[in-house]
């Protein structure tokens, strides 16, 4: 062993006998249990310092490390997949159990080393299956794994609830050699329990921190996947996003989020909330491990017929598209309907904006959707029918480890539970999809015409069309808010709803700070458009190189 890789895993906080012998694996062990939580760049406004967790960051050999980055490392000899996977077991129990405690993992794989060294021996012998063999990620918590690892959506109710067969995602990331690292924390059930809820609480997991500022919210529902992605404590992570849930964390923990199209990745094994918006993808430190991520997981699935017309997409590396200079001769338009809301914000996508200019975009700006206000009240109400509906379908296919087979049940659960399962907030979302009847009624066929209508043929299509555009770009959101337990998520704004209903792809990057918190910038298009989107939100972040590394302050000064 050299000595960088010595001196490499001594600030990892790991011996040599805790990463390569039983002490490892003991280290394991101990955490196979659920984690348990306690109740030229664009302007940067950087916060003035207060108490803050100083080493979390520096100390830690994998910090900031990409994919390529642990691929050059295994292929050289410098780590194995054991090692690094006890390192990031290592941070998860030095970063998100104690020092500042994130608590954005709910649980850990106990089999993960294992599965690292089997996969090492497969390495030696056959070469790494693909950009992810050996490459530890993690899952938001309502990914169904098919292995000692529960799936629960954050919830007591189906608390020690094993899968019966792993979800699509989670059998597409195996078979390239990912090792499933553990589940991450969520707003439970996705954030669509109550309208008082608090972003990145569940009954499991308690409250979620944001690792920039602890006190401030991680946004929901992706909230564990987005923390513990920004704090390093696993190279990639998977989210799900219905309407901002993977867009929304990402921004405000300082990655980038890829809202896939509908349809791209299979839903199969994803606890729902409703098929016409619910897609799972990747939260990263980079566009390069967004789209390695994004590339494995595409296929043609049988269970989920959404994905019948993959098969010419199920190829495509993603990667192939990342270029430099893919902002040159570019026609973007900027859809100044969603500013306005923070003068920072504004401060920092103007910027952002010009950097644009300077590698060579045509702006259209402004760009104006005049069907913006024409689909919220529509949206909700597809939401509520699609939750009953598919939440009892993905219930009543559970094993006998659960007596829950129904959003009834659940509400029953809470009820007989109020004390642990709502102690801030209510369930009344619950409640109003309860009392909504089946897919065939017309109020629900109605909003969902609606919804289509505005956002589709009306909205993106008809606003790409007329200005032959190629992506269009808006604030992804604001800074992070305090977190507010009692009285629920205060934002101040965003623009995930157009891509969101619609079904249409959204990939946000780190654009830049104010007063220390992450501020995103989403690029969104038309159907199918990843590899445009992919071109051009690499050529901002080579441009802009604006992520910077969380550094756990307490709190913002007064």
């Amino acid at each position: 062993m050299d000595d960088q890789k010595r001196e490499s895993i001594k600030r990892s906080g790991l011996s040599r006998r805790e990463l390569l012998g039983a002490g490892a694996m003991g280290g394991a062990a101990a955490l196979a249990v659920p984690l348990a939580c306690s109740r030229p760049e664009p302007a940067v406004q950087e916060a003035d310092s207060v108490d803050s967790w100083a080493s979390p960051v520096d100390d830690f050999a994998l910090s900031e490390l990409s994919i390529q980055d642990l691929q050059e490392s295994m292929t050289s000899g410098q780590w194995t997949a054991h090692e690094i996977t006890a390192m990031y077991l290592g941070r998860i129990e030095a970063v998100d159990r104690q020092g500042p405690e994130l608590r954005s993992i709910l649980e850990v794989n106990p089999d993960a080393l294992a599965i690292a060294g089997q996969l090492d021996e497969e390495r030696q012998s056959n070469g790494p299956r693909g950009p992810l063999h050996g490459i530890p990620v993690l899952l938001k918590d309502n990914f169904a794994t098919a292995d000692r690892m529960t799936t629960t959506a954050g919830s007591l109710a189906l608390e020690g609830c094993i899968a019966p067969r792993d979800s699509t995602v989670a059998h597409r990331l195996r078979e390239a050699g990912a090792i499933l690292l553990g589940k991450t924390n969520l707003s439970e059930w996705a954030n669509f329990r109550s309208s008082h809820a608090s972003s990145g609480w569940s009954g499991r997991g308690g409250q979620c921190r944001n690792p920039y500022v602890l006190d401030r919210n991680p946004c929901g529902s992706s909230s564990g996947s987005g923390v513990a992605t920004s704090a390093s404590l696993a190279a990639v992570s998977l989210g799900t996003e219905t309407d901002g849930s993977v867009v929304c964390p990402s921004s405000a923990n300082g990655l980038v989020g890829v809202k896939p199209t509908v349809g791209l990745v299979s839903r199969a094994g994803i606890i729902p909330i409703a098929h016409s918006q619910d897609t799972a993808g990747p939260m990263a430190r980079t566009v390069s491990d967004a789209a390695a991520l994004l590339g494995a997981l595409v296929s043609v699935d049988p269970e989920d017929k959404a994905t019948s017309g993959n098969l010419p997409r199920s190829t495509l590396d993603y990667t192939t598209f990342l270029d430099p200079s893919g902002l040159s001769g570019a026609r973007i338009g900027v859809a100044r309907q969603y500013f306005g809301f923070h003068p920072g914000v504004d401060a920092v996508l103007d910027a952002a904006l010009e950097s644009m200019k300077r590698q060579g975009a045509e702006l259209i700006d402004p760009l104006e959707f005049s069907t913006r206000g024409d689909f919220g009240d529509a949206e909700y109400t597809v939401l509520l029918y699609e939750f009953r509906a598919d939440l009892n379908n993905y219930l009543a296919d559970l094993g006998a480890d659960t007596e829950i087979r129904s959003l009834a049940d659940i509400i029953r659960f809470n009820e007989e539970n109020a004390d642990r399962e709502m102690p801030y907030f209510g369930q009344d979302i619950f409640l109003e999809a309860e009392s909504r009847g089946d897919l065939s009624s017309p109020d629900y066929l109605e909003a969902l015409e609606t919804c289509r209508r505005a956002t589709r043929e009306d909205g993106i299509d008809a606003v790409m069309d007329q200005h032959r555009l190629d992506a269009i770009v808006a604030p992804t959101g604001g800074p992070a808010w305090t977190t507010d337990l009692i009285n629920g998520d205060h934002f101040l704004g965003g623009s995930s709803s157009l891509a969101a209903v619609s079904g249409y792809p959204n990939i946000t990057v780190p654009a830049g700070l104010v007063h220390g918190l992450p501020i995103g910038l989403s690029f969104f298009g038309r159907a199918w458009s990843e590899p445009i989107l992919f071109r051009l939100s690499f050529g901002f972040e080579q441009a802009t190189r604006a992520r910077r590394a969380p550094d756990f302050k307490t709190t913002l000064p007064s």
